[in-house]
């Protein structure tokens, strides 16, 4: 007969579907509760009225004698219907769970189960989960305020649609009723189940003594040390209570204050029961039912038994409780979370540098995290719900960063040393467990057939294990063995069981033993699940940031400041399939969160690094030859034997004094500064990546980003200073360079821009970070074409004459005068061309530094890149040129360049007109070039490779833009640049013939920007520049401008 009530199976469904319906209920509170979720149907002004009657006369609700009252729901029962569908299934969810539980608990009751956590554990805390998940799912469907008005609407609707009401209606609205007062009416139900409660109950008057211990209990009892006692390092870490070890102190807390609630009698009766109950009520002043509800234990408790006669007593009990509470608690949990701190760093340090320990001592990781985790819930929970005390303090704790990440690092050394444990324990139930099992069976004097069969299946499955499982890597799955030791757990623990469990505690031992070493072998997740889980950080988000605050703000624990967002990555394991709806509110909190504390640890990375460039420049400084004067100055004093200066005056520091140390405790700012660098560039060691929901987090990203961000303000502040030329490119440096003026420069441009600064860039963001850098880039580049476009759109009648009469000087001539904007245009083409030089620059940079990190990537890639021929199709050639560019290979066509001008076309562009401007601009640029020559700054420095205005940047703009703009319109590179040499040519030919001195002065300066475009083109040749312009002007230009160059030798 007993064998037939299946218990054990109707606990496991039962807890699961429990958990799911609490999860619905919670779910349906808080969307009903917040204004931006709450049902529109309840917020309507249309059915506000229709509202006020149903919860007025709820559940009996005339619905054809009183229809003036429901004009509302009827005009729209069918979106009523439809709406009200789902809340109306859940509440059913509960009416039918609760059945289930009625039935379960009765039929326990009826076979008088013996329940002792120390002996059927699973058994018990089954027993005990369904009492407290079956409260928890009574008290929060109490707390939802609008639960009538969802189940009256649907059964009006239902009504109004099928005429008459839903059948399950009337137990589900009486069941409403019954729970208005929840606890009076939980104590009724629970009353004739008082002595199974009390006696799982009392089971616990050993574990949670001796569980709920001061730290400095634990400090001295050497709590998870593997060093205490070096003699039994190898020894396997076992107890006769081994799942009670690593069993949550919330969950025992909440069957005991729950438990005693429900079946209350013994308080008054039961001395141990009085103690136990005390105990539990002076941990804390909250409980959590589900998420972020909780139960305030003593306001309710003393609700109550106020209610209860001779029950005053209890209730000064409970009042005690919460004084101490309020005076001790604080104080004794936050002693706890520094003793876990420096313990879990000493056995994470000890399994790191010997993963060989995690076999004998995975039980000690298992109790340090759940140890752990219970005093990360209770401050949360306490933290939110703060009560007024003197020591506020207490329940704030900067230090939670290094308590967090130090599960974390266990949490993943367990994960990467996996088949350790698997090897050891394997090994373990095979060689040992099932020897010990078998020994025990066979004392075993009277043994029911069906006990027989478990207990053989035990000993035979754990015989035919062996290591080349493991080394195989096969799968394992000690589920079915589990579930059996729970089913013969309660065939066994019935009144009159033929072998009762009671009798022979050994086999129990054994077997929970067993069970401990078979989760390691196949359930080392769901383990640390179980024992690490910190999701309800999830709906806490307030604490949660509040933490990370605190701890950001301490710098010894910016380098565990990682594992903040990496515990979001456990939010996800939270969920339940009866709420689905849940799960995605859940993914956007989760990621909201995460991203926040990654772009904070990120930004203050970036902060410091800048302060440290900025320190750094302040050095550089004191170096510049101004600052010497003082010393200058002294010096000549003392050799002319004038007085020193008085004592009252500050004598400064010379460069260097900040490096000589006379005491090594003394600390400069620069210092500070490495060592908060230091701290969070350690933070990054945590992971490279972990996923949050369904996204990969790849944590340094958010940290180039930041980089990225910045070094683009440092880029544009270069680069617009080299656009008014007050800095100058250098091709023969590679490099930008401060002009030589009067004034001191405020920065010199080559410390900036050299080639070792360029690849320090390239060095430290990449080459994504360098595609974030040209997309910059490339903005500025399209703002500056847009406008090239407007000047060219002015002069289009102008443009089109000179195009077609370039070779007649005369009317070229006439037509000049009438152009306008030619400087405008230069100006512009000369800010493209910086800042193609630049970025030329940076990509050479960025193919050194993969050079030198992966040659063997980018040979192959430079390969391709050469086999591509002008015959390929262009989008092939475009993706190849990609790919080489992000190499930092140099391209015919510029990639990048193609598609930021492509951008700049609408659907409402034509192509022909496009084209026709782009090959204006070429001769807009080309007949331009000869006003060059009046300004100052245009002769070329044979120091610098170019010009002293950037001029000699044309070059690579001309080039550059006129084959993206070509390729973007399908037309002919090469075409085109030959029709604008030979305008250019005959233009500057034209300006040689000019005699006067103003406008000649760098005429030679102009004529090498020629060359310099033939020689920068992959399209155009040294022949096609010889056969539209005299070689000898070019020569005679060369040795002109190198003749005012002055050699000056040491």
């Amino acid at each position: 007969m007993d064998y037939q009530q299946k218990l054990a199976e109707k606990l496991t469904i039962l807890n699961e579907r429990g958990n799911g319906v609490l999860i619905r209920m919670n779910y349906i509170k808080k969307t009903c509760g917040d204004p931006k979720l709450r049902p529109s149907f309840l917020t309507d002004k249309a059915t506000e009225s229709a509202i006020k009657y149903i919860n007025k006369k709820f559940p009996n609700i005339d619905v054809r004698g009183n229809i003036q009252n429901l004009n509302a729901i009827q005009r729209q029962k069918s979106e009523v219907l439809a709406a009200t569908s789902s809340y109306y299934d859940s509440f059913l969810d509960v009416k039918e769970f609760r059945d289930h539980v009625y039935e379960l608990l009765n039929t326990i009751d009826a076979c008088q189960c013996l329940f002792d956590i120390t002996i059927n554990f699973d058994f018990t805390r089954n027993y005990l989960d369904l009492i407290t998940t079956y409260t928890s799912v009574i008290i929060t469907l109490s707390r939802i305020d609008d639960k009538k008005a969802l189940v009256g609407m649907f059964n009006c609707a239902h009504e109004m649609t099928n005429g008459s009401s839903d059948p399950s209606y009337p137990r589900l609205g009486q069941m409403f009723l019954e729970y208005e007062h929840p606890w009076k009416k939980l104590t009724e139900e629970f009353g004739p189940h008082t002595r199974s409660v009390t006696a799982a109950l009392m089971s616990l008057k050993i574990v949670y003594p001796r569980r709920n211990l001061p730290a400095e209990q634990w400090r001295s009892a050497q709590l998870l040390s593997l060093l205490s006692a070096p003699a039994t390092m190898l020894d396997p870490a076992c107890c006769e209570t081994v799942a009670c070890e690593y069993l949550s102190m919330e969950v025992i807390e909440r069957w005991i204050i729950i438990g005693f609630l429900l079946c209350h009698s013994s308080l008054n009766t039961n001395q141990a029961s009085l103690d136990l109950w005390k105990m539990a009520l002076r941990s804390g002043l909250y409980l959590t039912l589900t998420r972020d509800e909780v139960l305030n234990i003593h306001k309710v408790s003393e609700d109550l038994f106020d209610n209860i006669k001779g029950y005053s007593k209890r209730v000064a009990d409970i009042k005690e409780c919460r004084d101490h509470v309020l005076l001790n608690c604080g104080a004794m949990h936050r002693e706890r979370r520094q003793f876990l701190r420096v313990a879990m760093k000493e056995l994470f340090n000890v399994l790191e540098d010997e993963p060989g320990l995690l076999g004998p001592k995975a039980l000690f990781v298992f109790m340090a995290l759940s140890f752990s985790r219970d005093e990360v819930l209770w401050l949360v929970r306490h933290s939110e719900n703060m009560p007024k005390i003197k020591t506020p303090e207490d329940y704030i704790d900067n230090q939670m960063a290094e308590l967090l990440f130090y599960m974390e690092k266990l949490r993943g050394l367990m994960k990467k040393h996996k088949h350790v444990l698997q090897r050891y324990h394997v090994q373990y139930l095979a060689q040992f467990d099932a020897l010990v099992l078998n020994d025990t069976i066979q004392s075993i004097y009277v043994c029911p057939e069906e006990e027989s069969v478990l207990m053989t299946s035990f000993v035979s499955t754990l015989s035919g294990l062996s290591v080349k499982q493991v080394d195989n890597k096969q799968e394992f799955d000690f589920r079915a063995l589990r579930l059996d030791w729970l089913r013969l757990q309660a065939y066994t623990s019935v009144n009159k069981a033929p072998l009762p469990i009671k009798d022979y505690p050994d086999l129990a031992k054994v077997m929970n033993l067993i069970q401990f070493h078979t989760r390691m072998v196949d359930s080392v997740e769901e383990m640390l699940q179980e024992t690490s889980e910190v999701s309800i950080l999830c709906f806490y988000p307030r604490v949660f940031e509040k933490m990370f605050s605190q701890s950001s703000e301490e710098m010894t624990m910016k380098r565990y400041l990682m594992s903040f967002p990496s515990v979001c990555s456990l939010f996800s394991q939270c969920g339940h399939p009866l709420c689905p709806e849940e799960i995605e509110a859940m993914e956007k909190k989760s990621l909201r969160l995460c991203v926040t504390f990654l772009e904070q640890i990120a930004k203050q990375t970036s902060n410091v690094v800048l302060e440290i460039c900025a320190e750094q420049c302040n050095l550089n400084d004191q170096l510049l030859a101004k600052h010497c004067a003082d010393t200058i100055s002294a010096a000549r004093h003392r050799k002319q034997k004038k007085p020193v200066p008085k004592k009252g005056e500050v004598q400064k520091e010379k460069p260097g004094a900040e490096s000589i140390r006379k005491d090594r405790s003394v600390t400069t700012n620069v210092d500070k500064l490495h060592m908060t660098l230091t701290e969070l560039c350690s933070t990054y060691s945590l992971c490279g990546d972990f996923i949050v929901f369904d996204h990969i987090v790849i944590p340094t990203e958010f940290l180039i980003s930041h980089l990225e961000t910045r070094l683009s303000e440092y880029l544009e502040s270069l680069l617009r200073q080299a656009s008014s030329s007050v800095i100058v490119h250098c091709p023969t440096m590679h490099c930008f360079v401060n002009q030589t003026t009067d004034n001191e420069p405020s920065f010199r441009a080559e410390e900036f821009s050299d080639v070792s600064e360029l690849q320090a860039l390239a060095e430290l963001i990449g080459p994504y970070g360098l595609k974030f850098l040209s997309e910059n880039l490339m903005w500025h580049i399209t703002s500056q074409v847009s406008e090239l476009k407007k000047l060219a759109i002015e002069n289009m009648d102008v443009l089109v004459q000179m195009r077609s009469n370039f070779d007649k000087p005369e009317e070229m001539a006439a037509l000049r005068k009438r152009l306008t904007g030619g400087e405008n245009v230069l100006k512009r083409m000369t800010i493209i061309g910086v800042i193609l030089s630049f970025r030329s620059m940076a990509q050479d940079c960025l193919k050194d530094i993969l050079d030198k990190h992966c040659p063997y990537l980018v040979g192959p890639i430079t390969c391709l890149r050469d086999c591509i021929s002008p015959e390929a199709d262009i989008k092939v050639t475009l993706s190849v040129f990609e790919l080489a560019s992000a190499t930092g290979l140099t391209c015919d066509i510029d990639p990048a360049l193609v598609a930021a001008i492509s951008s700049m076309l609408s659907d409402n562009t034509s192509i022909d007109e496009e084209y026709k401007l782009s090959c204006l601009l070429l001769v807009y640029i080309a007949v331009s070039l000869p006003t060059l020559a009046l300004d100052i700054n245009s002769s070329y420095s044979r120091e610098r490779g170019g010009h002293n205005n950037n001029i000699h940047c044309l070059a690579t703009a001309i080039n550059q833009l006129a084959a993206a703009m070509f390729t973007v319109q399908n037309k002919n590179i090469e075409q085109h640049l030959k029709e604008f040499l030979m305008i250019a040519s005959s233009t500057l030919l034209q300006l040689g013939q000019n005699v006067e001195r103003v406008e000649v002065k760098n005429r030679e300066s102009i004529y090498l920007l020629l060359h310099m475009i033939v020689e920068e083109s992959s399209f155009l040749s040294q022949d096609m520049l010889e056969s539209c312009f005299p070689y000898a002007l070019l020569r005679n230009a060369y040795r002109e401008v190198y003749r005012t160059f002055v050699v000056t030798l040491g």
